[in-house]
């Protein structure tokens, strides 16, 4: 038996395989995708390429693309830059700067460098006094407001 299939073949299996991607979040079967998308290249630029050696390029492309993915790009990008989510330890220690006093409340407003607990500014108890542009330091988190006090450098 003589199989024949055409470039449109393999796009169609990879924009199918692609879109699948949107209801199955496992961001593996978007490689197989786009592998089939490569494969319908090759197959349009050389058309009396055998079925038998356009499944195996696939095949190779779809573990290439897959192997390159979750060894280098995945692990790049998981690393997150937010402490959001992540437990009491892991404030606590975490420096900002007071960008404003409420002296009535024994509060300021401070920024850090990088979000914690998903926001970037918070107002916080202070336990010594501080002035605008002080660093302080997460001491601990007393409900929803954490307490700071100077940032001692070591």
């Amino acid at each position: 038996m003589n199989y024949n299939i055409e470039p449109w073949h393999w796009l169609i299996l990879g924009l199918i395989l692609m879109v699948l991607e949107i209801f199955i979040p496992s961001f593996t079967i978007f490689w197989f995708g786009l592998a089939a998308v490569v494969v319908s290249g090759l197959v349009w630029l050389m058309p009396t390429l055998p079925v038998a050696m356009q499944i195996f390029i696939w095949v190779v492309l779809s573990v290439i693309v897959m192997v390159l993915w979750f060894k280098f790009a995945k692990p790049a990008l998981s690393k997150d830059l937010t402490n959001a989510g992540l437990s009491r330890e892991a404030t606590i220690g975490q420096v900002g700067m007071v960008i404003q006093i409420l002296p009535e409340h024994n509060e300021a407003v401070v920024r850090f460098p990088m979000p914690v607990l998903g926001a970037d500014e918070w107002t916080c108890r202070i336990l010594a006094s501080v002035a605008v542009g002080d660093r302080v330091t997460v001491t601990d988190i007393l409900g929803n407001q954490l307490v700071v006090q100077p940032h001692q450098t070591k």
